[in-house]
């Protein structure tokens, strides 16, 4: 099951990984230039890291997480979220058009919630339960 694993991540990585990870990363960069908005900036790195290899990994929702992230990815959704969420979906439709590209369009469309809302959320390999967190 590594394998596959494996052999999805790399076609991921070279079909549209890279390009929504530099997405991520320039929106990264830009939040860390202002300073009041580093925390965004860490989600963006967080999410960029999701986004370049993604399979063998999901996003679950932190327990402890309350207000602050809730209004955090408003501010996010505003300036930044429907930006990535854009290029997630723009990024599906060439993908959709070829055969081998149908399951990469469908995980493309899966990531525009968080790209949406990523504040409360982390990222934990697919085999951890659940529970443990």
């Amino acid at each position: 099951m590594k394998v596959i694993g494996f052999v999805l991540n790399v076609l991921w990585l070279i079909f549209c990984g890279i390009w929504m990870a530099i997405g991520y990363a320039v929106a990264g960069i830009i939040c860390c230039i202002l300073i009041v908005t580093i925390p965004f900036g860490v989600a963006a790195f967080r999410i960029a890291g999701y986004v370049i290899w993604p399979f063998g990994r999901t996003t679950v929702e932190k327990p402890d997480a309350g207000a602050p992230s809730c209004v955090g990815n408003v501010i996010w959704l505003v300036f930044a979220g429907w930006w990535l969420a854009l290029g997630h979906l723009i990024t599906s439709i060439p993908l959709f058009l070829s055969i081998i590209g149908i399951p990469f369009g469908w995980a493309n469309l899966k990531m525009i919630p968080i790209s949406l809302m990523p504040l409360g959320r982390e990222v934990v390999p697919t085999d951890e339960k659940f529970g443990a967190r």
